[in-house]
């Protein structure tokens, strides 16, 4: 049983913190477990080893290209990818969730993609902007599943 989940993400214009702070409202009155939240942006580029698990989130900022022929850019969005790779930070983080725009096609949550890729944990879900009521559930159970499975490995 899960009894508290730790969130690491970045977010730029609070999209993104809308969320995690719905989500972990969420997780808190209808899983009865407690949730602490870190959004990376506030530690202005400093990094600490991690010594729980974790879930990220990370909303896709790109510059220039389609994401797959012109090739693509992350910009804003880096420190978290640094934070995660600092003093193995990776190997505690379970999953990722991105988040972006689903008019930029190709590019809807590429960062988050390429993260899972970069790092080898599993692209979780997705959302789009601030997300739904309806993605907040399912992200819920989603993390609290992926959770569990992560601590049996360990």
């Amino acid at each position: 049983m899960v009894n508290k989940i730790n969130i690491i993400y970045i977010s730029l214009n609070g999209n993104t913190k809308y969320f995690v702070s719905c989500l972990s409202d969420y997780i808190k009155e209808n899983m009865d477990v407690m949730v602490e939240s870190l959004n990376i942006k506030d530690l202005k580029g400093e990094t600490f080893p991690v010594d729980e698990p974790f879930v990220s989130f990370l909303p896709t900022y790109l510059n220039g290209g389609n994401g797959i022929h012109t090739g693509d850019k992350e910009v804003l969005t880096t420190r978290l990818g640094d934070f995660i790779a600092s003093n193995d930070n990776f190997k505690l983080c379970y999953g990722i969730i991105g988040s972006g725009n689903r008019n930029f096609n190709n590019q809807f949550c590429l960062s988050a993609k390429q993260y899972t890729e970069r790092f080898g944990f599993p692209l979780i879900d997705v959302f789009e902007l601030r997300g739904t009521q309806s993605d907040v559930k399912r992200i819920a159970n989603l993390i609290i599943k992926h959770h569990e499975e992560f601590l049996k490995e360990l």
